[in-house]
Formats: C-alpha cells, structure tokens, sequence
C-alpha cells in the first residue's frame, strides 16, 4: 500500500460557504463566487477534467482543488450540469481544473444528454483527465463504461477513489483497479485526504508553462468589464450567452431551472473584455423546493455583485412581473449597473408568426417603466437571443455603460453645477433642509457624491430624488445608480 502524501495540511482550503454571513466587509470584498481573480490570469500549465457519474463528489473535489466554493454541493443527484472552471495552485504551478456534471452514457434523455456534450468538450481541451469513483459503493458498468470512454481518448488518466476518509477504507480503493486503470489514488474530497498525492501524480504528466515575456501585463483583466445576466428561470438567459459569446457554453433547454451553477465566458469585442456570467433563474422562496434550487439562487445573488453590469432579462410572452421587479431590486440595492432587456420580441412584436396583432413597444415599455420605477436610469432595449436580433446594439449599450459607470466629475466642475441648481424647487420638509456648502466625487462603480452640509441630518427622500435627478441632468451617468452621502461640516 502507498504511503499517503498527509495532504490534509496542504490542501488548498474552501472559501466560505453558500450563503454564508460574512463577518465584515474585507472579508465580503475577498470573497469571488466565480473564481474571477484566478482567471485574470490565463498562465497555466495545463487543464485537468474531472468526469464521474452523478454524486460521486466531483463538485467537491473541484472546490477543493481550486480552494473555494464554486460548485454547489449536495446530497441530491445531477446538481451539475454545465461546466465549471477554477484554477489549482499547487507547489509554485498553475493548473486550470473543470467540473463536469455526472455522466450516464447510455441515458438519452434531453439534459444527460447535454451534460455528456458538455462533458466532451471538457475532455477535449484537457491534457489530463481524473475519473472519480465513490469508494463506499461497489464498482458500477457506468464507471467501466466511462473508464474505457476515457482510455480512448489517449489522454492520461487517473482513478480518484473519493471518500476514503481514514486508513482503513484504503484496502478498500484497491478493489477499484478492476476498472483497468493503473494510476489510482485513494481520496477524500471532503476532508484534504490524497489531494496532494493527486495533484503530484498529475503535475508530473503535464510539462512546466513556460514563463511569459516581460512585455506581458501583470494584470490581465484589469480592464475587464464583468457581467451578470440574470432574470426568472426561463427568459432566456442561457441562449442570451450563447449569442453574446457565439458559443454553446450554457445548457439550454425547455426547463426551467436548467442552470444551477453560474456559466462564465470571456470574449474580446473592439478592444473590451467582456466577461458574461450566465447565472441560476431567482424565483420566489415559496417556489424554490430542491436544495441545490436554493443554493442556486443564493450564488445568483453573490454573483450578481461580483459584476459591474446586470443584463435584466424580461420575458415578453409573459410580460413584466412582480419577481422581475424584485430581482431589478437586488440589482440596484447592490449598487450594480442596470439594463433592461425584453426578451423573446420576436414572438410577440412585429413579425410574429402566429397571426396575432403585435404588441406595441411602446406600449410595452411603458409598463417596464411603471413597474421598475426605482430602475429609471437603465435603458431598456428589445431583442431575440434565439434570432441575434438587436444583440449587436446590447454590445454598444454595455460600452456606454461601463463608461458611464467609471465617469468621475472633478470638485470644480461639480460646484459650479452646484451653484446653478434651484434647491427651493425640491419639496422638502423645513426640519429636513440643509445648505450644501460644497459637493465631490468619491468614488466611481457605482458613482459615490459626498455633500458638505451644515447640519448632520439625513437628507430627505425627495431632496436626494430631486440632487439625483439634476445630477443626470447634467452629467448623464447613464445605465448607473448614484449613492449620495451627507456629511455635516462646522
């Protein structure tokens, strides 16, 4: 029997779990659902697959090996569908993991079968490959089935015994090198257990990147410009990211709930980076029944505030609801750039195929409006992710976003505004006035105005509405909200 590596101690730790309260802010701002600080940096030496059949514990071996959890984790079969991707450090080197969802070869069915695509593509880009085996079962066919899939592949491969959590079950791995494959290592995802042994066996297979050139930028994706697409379960977001990336990175289907885990795709589009989050649809909590639901949507959320943009999907067969307002509502709480966008025009606006009258855009997005009042500063724009049509003008959208996001007005340029402005015509309750003294520019993403007054009191609603409004009025900040904060000055 092999000497275990004690790589309890030396594996990389998880990050904090799925909905977990963060103790403060610094630990809020380390926090990086989507792995985005790992990505900013694409120097790696090679890419390993994890593949296995469902709830085997393949998520969390992946979250184990890139030190976060990315993956959502449950007892509940099938949790992940598309794949995921993270980075691996281990003894000075860079290794690019994926997670897979479960594999059931001979199951046809819609998303099996689309998980197996997904799978595939995993297996492609890999230069090695781990098949994870749950120890505390007997051998499966489908572990002997996807084993000889992956031999074919002429890729090295190496068979993860998981759950071997103490010595004892060890002798118990070994009964699974009748899978025919020899590089076996005896795991515990859960517990650290032979995660280093692993990540030896499969570093010593992969050649050292070599390192890049001078010239190269420390950081990156320093100028990438994040951005979450979310809206209910089946608006559309998925096809939306695979129109924007021209890509089948997401699973579509029919179903709602099909996503779980967020989809991230970078793309480089007139000298931008564009990072795309595809995340889970939010439904209301009474609707949400199966865990990894739950899950799902609590990491929709974490994601949304990892990004700059949110891409607001509405559906326009089903017209704008109450749980679209309440998701716009997080989108603006967080402090995160907005834009509204109708989905599925194409059924019902000009050109529809089924004979019936078409709906007035107009129209239509007066309802937006009336409905996400708090969200007047988005832009709303209508187009089909299935046709591409009008997704060429989203992309121009989310340019003037972002700038519009990043615009910082100088202290002079804001006093002289400042000076023009007709307070008296702001409603405001004796009690609640105040006389601003001066005003600047903190911060940018979100843009932060800090007033200079001459009481410490909270600024009314209608006056901050009415600053806001005169703000945009004269500097746009288009697609953005403004924070405004007081500060009493002697």
């Amino acid at each position: 029997m092999r000497e275990r590596s004690g790589a309890r101690e030396n594996a990389p730790e998880l990050g904090p779990a799925p909905g977990e309260v963060f103790d403060s802010e610094v630990e809020h701002e380390r926090f990086d659902p989507v792995g985005l600080r790992d990505q900013q940096s694409e120097i790696y030496d090679g890419t390993l697959a994890i593949v296995g059949r469902p709830n085997v514990g393949k998520s969390t071996l992946f979250n184990r090996l890139i030190g976060r959890r990315r993956s959502i984790v449950g007892d509940e079969p099938g949790i992940t569908r598309d794949r995921l991707y993270g980075i691996s450090e281990w003894r000075g080197r860079r290794l690019r993991v994926i997670d897979t969802g479960g594999i059931m070869p001979d199951d046809r069915e819609l998303i099996p079968s689309e998980i197996y695509r997904q799978a595939r593509v995993a297996l492609d880009e890999a230069n090695a490959i781990v098949l994870l085996v749950d120890g505390r079962t007997e051998l499966a066919a489908p572990d002997m089935e996807l084993a000889s899939l992956l031999r074919r592949t002429g890729k090295p491969v190496f068979l993860a015994v998981n759950k071997i959590d103490t010595v004892k079950l060890e002798a118990e791995a070994e009964n699974f090198r009748r899978i025919g494959l020899t590089n076996l290592v005896p795991v515990s995802a859960e517990h650290g257990n032979g995660i280093g042994e692993l990540l030896d066996e499969v570093l010593a297979v992969i050649p050292e990147a070599s390192a890049p050139e001078a010239t190269e930028p420390a950081a990156l994706g320093a100028s990438e410009v994040k951005v979450a697409i979310i809206g209910r379960p089946n608006v559309g977001k998925s096809t939306l990211l695979n129109q924007l990336t021209g890509s089948s990175r997401a699973i579509v289907s029919p179903i709602a709930g099909t996503t779980r885990d967020a989809v991230d795709e970078v793309i480089e589009r007139d000298g931008d980076r564009l990072r795309f989050i595809d995340t889970a649809g939010i439904r209301r909590k009474g609707k949400t029944e199966l865990m990894a639901e739950k899950l799902s949507v609590v990491m929709a959320r974490k994601h949304l505030e990892a990004a700059d943009i949110a891409l607001l999907i509405i559906d326009a067969t089903e017209g704008i609801t109450a749980t679209d307002a309440t998701i716009g509502g997080y989108a603006h709480e967080s402090g995160r750039s907005s834009i509204i966008v109708v989905n599925k025009w194409d059924l019902v606006g000009p050109g529809r195929s089924d004979g019936k009258p078409p709906a007035d855009r107009n129209i239509f997005e007066q309802q937006v409006r009336d409905t996400l009042k708090f969200l007047s500063y988005a832009p709303v724009i209508f187009i089909s992710a299935t046709t591409g049509k009008n997704t060429n003008k989203l992309f121009e959208l989310l340019k003037q976003v972002a700038a519009e996001r990043r615009k910082r007005i100088s202290t002079s340029e804001m006093n002289r505004f400042l000076a023009q402005v007709d307070f008296e015509r702001a409603s405001v309750p004796a009690r609640k006035q105040v006389k601003i003294r001066y005003m600047t520019q903190a911060a940018v993403s979100p843009p932060t105005f800090i007033l200079f007054t001459d009481r410490a009191v909270s600024l009314h609603f209608s006056y901050q509405r009415f600053l806001e409004n005169q703000i945009r009025r004269a500097f746009g900040f288009v697609g953005t909200p403004i924070w405004i904060k007081n500060r009493a000055r002697g």
